[in-house]
């Protein structure tokens, strides 16, 4: 397929997206960063000499690829090659140690896996675990048994392909409890819901995404990355979250989209106020979130600050559920959109629908075509996710719609304390915590009570300037006590560092939990 011959509606079928624009705006800046920028043609360039050195090594279309990696331009190209090159990419939160790392490349069946020379050591580490004869390939450096990528590229031609194919992703779970799984498809799942696919939009060649999560997640990938590409916008990558860079980045390059989580909210609230009001943020037009609850007074106060330019989502990697824009969520503080009425249902835990204001498992309607998932190799996990008659499945959330069919979450079933028989979540009782100007970062949790089974109890991070102290924990339960029902009112507060996140943004409460239940069989 010659690049003259190539036109949106097969580019977009074939993975192509990329030729297009770099044969409208070669020269426009698709990726910046601080490891390197790439130009459209640059980036289509490298992407086809890709795809031509892995078909040269045998790898084609259906082959699975890992890979480990920052958030640099090679990331882009990699996952570029494997969408016009018919592959199965599978990218590998670059946190994990070697053994966790080389389980999703073993499992994932991985006929090539890229690792970024900074993660050497757990590179190695996850290579040992690598099926015979995958192909190993550095990224950024050299890391020892591992081929080169310039190496690799080298002598390809870089002209657009005669025969692409649309490749898909298979990304991995957090694995909160076990081991992180991946969710397959047989064909690409597309974005849901014209109302979010209208927002999302960018205007080609004008338009700057700020990627401020890590690229190995599924909602930065596909909002901070995949979106922005298609439409031909550039794409700013951030190496490491920090509240003030974002806002100079913001200003510097004039972002108009940007993906985050709740916590960005929150620290960036906290700036001192001469800090916020140093930095021009008006070319903003998008501010999306989802991935974990945010509490309604950070939000509120995001939209003062922004203007209604903040939209939330509600969804997964295995599916999507819900949309809201700033307007509709100011008039129902806390909700996370309307769906269709076919497309969610609150079910209690005999697989009974509830009615409006009853407080369930959260259902969504699962796709009828090859777009729906299962998780691979593990069917005992995909049944558990869905329904009997398998028109449903569940992601463990916990929530309510109200008389007019809006959506409101609640927890995951899993953090949900239940203290004399009725449910308390946890989330609820961050929110308030999260109000104090000395909370930093809060997570209630259940914990041991011989009497009533489990009692709320608060772990929370000191913002700065504040130091953990009797009289503060003292204060911080008075705070509580004042704004929720006494059942709901933690018991104690203790003070850590920091609290355990995932990337997603939503804290590991299990982590948080755990050392609290050490010593007993199971939990009350």
């Amino acid at each position: 397929m010659r690049r003259t011959e190539l036109d949106a509606a097969t580019a977009l079928a074939t993975g192509m997206t990329l030729a297009v624009h770099a044969r409208t705006s070669p020269d426009h800046p698709a990726i910046v960063s601080d490891a390197g920028d790439r130009s459209f043609d640059e980036l289509n360039r490298r992407t086809n000499q890709l795809v031509r050195a892995l078909r040269a090594r045998g790898v084609g279309p259906g082959d699975g690829v890992a890979l480990l990696c920052a958030n640099r331009p090679e990331f882009v190209e990699v996952y570029g090659a494997t969408m016009r090159g018919g592959l199965r990419f599978t990218p590998i939160n670059w946190h994990l140690t070697g053994d966790e790392a080389g389980y999703i490349v073993e499992n994932c069946e991985a006929r090539v896996f890229f690792a970024d020379a900074r993660f050497a050591e757990a590179a190695v580490g996850a290579a040992r675990h690598a099926r015979a004869g995958t192909l190993l390939v550095s990224l950024a450096g050299e890391i020892p048994g591992f081929e080169r990528y310039d190496d690799l590229l080298a002598g390809q031609a870089p002209d657009d392909l005669e025969d692409p194919v649309r490749g898909t992703q298979m990304l991995y779970t957090s694995g909160t409890t076990g081991r992180s799984k991946g969710v397959h498809r047989k064909k690409a799942s597309p974005l849901q819901g014209g109302q979010v696919t209208e927002t999302l939009t960018h205007r080609a060649y004008r338009d700057v995404n700020l990627c401020t999560g890590p690229l190995y997640h599924a909602a930065p990938l596909a909002f901070s990355l995949s979106v922005p590409l298609l439409y031909g916008a550039t794409v700013v990558l951030m190496d490491k979250w920090n509240p003030h860079e974002t806002l100079e980045r913001i200003e510097r390059y004039g972002v108009t989209h940007t993906h985050m989580v709740p916590t960005m909210f929150h620290r960036m609230l906290s700036l001192p106020d001469d800090v916020r009001r140093a930095h021009d943020l008006s070319s903003l037009r998008v501010v999306l979130h989802g991935a974990a609850p945010c509490p309604v007074p950070v939000k509120q106060a995001l939209i003062e600050w922004l203007g209604p330019v903040v939209y939330e989502y509600y969804a997964a990697t295995e599916g999507w559920g819900s949309f809201v824009t700033s307007e509709t969520w100011l008039e129902r503080p806390g909700t996370v959109g309307k769906p269709d009425p076919e497309r969610v249902d609150i079910r209690d835990d005999d697989g009974r629908s509830l009615a409006p204001g009853e407080i369930g498992r959260i259902f969504l309607r699962a796709p009828d075509d090859d777009t729906r998932f299962a998780y691979f190799k593990d069917d005992a996990k995909t049944e558990g996710s869905y329904d009997p008659e398998r028109r449903y499945f569940t992601l463990g959330d916990m929530g309510y719609l109200d008389e007019d069919g809006y959506l409101f979450l609640c927890d995951r079933s899993a953090d949900v304390i239940i203290s004399g028989g009725v449910n308390i979540y946890p989330a609820e009782v961050d929110a308030v915590l999260l109000t104090h100007p000395a909370v930093g970062d809060a997570c209630a949790i259940g914990v041991p009570d011989d009497e009533w089974g489990e009692s709320v109890w608060a772990v929370v991070e000191p913002a700065a300037g504040h130091e953990p102290s009797d009289a503060l924990a003292a204060e911080l339960l008075d705070h509580v006590r004042g704004r929720l029902a006494h059942y709901k009112c933690p018991r104690g507060v203790d003070f850590a560092d920091a609290l355990p996140r995932l990337d997603s943004g939503k804290i590991q409460r299990r982590k948080v939990r755990d050392p609290y239940w050490k010593g007993r069989d199971k939990r009350i």
